[in-house]
């Protein structure tokens, strides 16, 4: 995969999060990090107001000059970027996803409504993005030393499924592929049987290539009869990292963004990646 990690930024407690988690995530992977904070447009919205312009100005020089500060303290050998523009956050994070390894943001921001569980520019981010997003929950997270990863066998799911072991293979934990299988009413034994042997092969299909070529990553293979988003947000309580495709099986091709997706990075305990297929 090409590119930079490219992390959100804009003076807050989760900003400050992202940043600290996207820059252990270039650090592993041996990638730039590229910082971006998006200037108000008072030039072109506010042009007799140019001392708020001004005041922009600075205050966006402090958020990256910070950024820059507690990133080299932590990562020295870094290499770090800065992009500071006026624009619309979503619009500049869009941009630059087209080339990036990941897009790391915050799960709020400021601005907006505080009882909102994510932020508007992530969710755009989420369904829109040309990469991998994360978004990464505020607070310190006690290492759990495992990611999970859904599994659907769709497209977007070997995706989520391709980003997973990569990172346990960065960061050297196991990892959780988790299948929902839903038991239909009134099924036969027969039937039963059939559609449990298929919900294992579901896995091993998605798991078997990646097993060959790191076989150090230690795979669990875990199948459920809960729902799918309630299944991966109960994991995400002992995870790392969860990992989704951002459409599955079924559903309506129009939406950008599928219905488990949505619910795991609004309610998930730990950060989560959205991935989808490149190209």
């Amino acid at each position: 995969m090409p590119g930079d990690v490219v992390v959100g930024v804009d003076g807050s407690r989760p900003a400050l999060r992202a940043l600290e988690w996207a820059a252990q995530e270039a650090a592993l992977h041996e990638r730039s990090l590229l910082v971006v904070h998006a200037l108000p447009r008072y030039e072109f919205d506010m042009p007799l107001a140019p001392g708020r312009w001004t005041e922009a100005e600075n205050y966006g020089r402090e958020v990256v000059a910070e950024a820059v500060t507690v990133v080299s303290g932590s990562y020295p050998g870094l290499r770090v970027e800065t992009r500071t523009r006026p624009a619309r956050a979503v619009d500049m994070l869009l941009e630059a996803s087209d080339r990036a390894f990941a897009v790391v943001v915050g799960s709020r921001g400021y601005g907006g409504f505080h009882e909102l569980l994510l932020g508007s520019t992530g969710l755009q981010l989420v369904g829109h993005a040309g990469c991998p997003v994360v978004v990464v929950r505020d607070g310190p997270i006690a290492p759990r030393h495992e990611i999970v990863v859904g599994v659907d066998g769709s497209e977007y799911s070997s995706s989520a499924v391709d980003y997973a072991f990569a990172e346990a293979q960065a960061r050297g934990v196991g990892l959780r592929a988790l299948h929902a299988w839903a038991a239909g009413v009134g099924e036969s034994g027969e039937d039963r049987e059939a559609a449990v042997g298929e919900a294992w092969g579901v896995l091993s299909r998605a798991l078997d290539p990646w097993r060959e070529k790191v076989p150090e990553v230690r795979g669990v293979e875990e199948l459920t009869l809960d729902r799918p988003a309630r299944a991966l947000v109960r994991a995400s309580e002992l995870a790392d990292l969860v990992v989704v495709g951002s459409r599955g099986r079924g559903g309506f091709r129009g939406l950008v963004l599928g219905s488990v997706s949505h619910a795991v990075v609004h309610h998930a305990l730990c950060p989560v990646v959205v991935a989808r297929p490149r190209g």
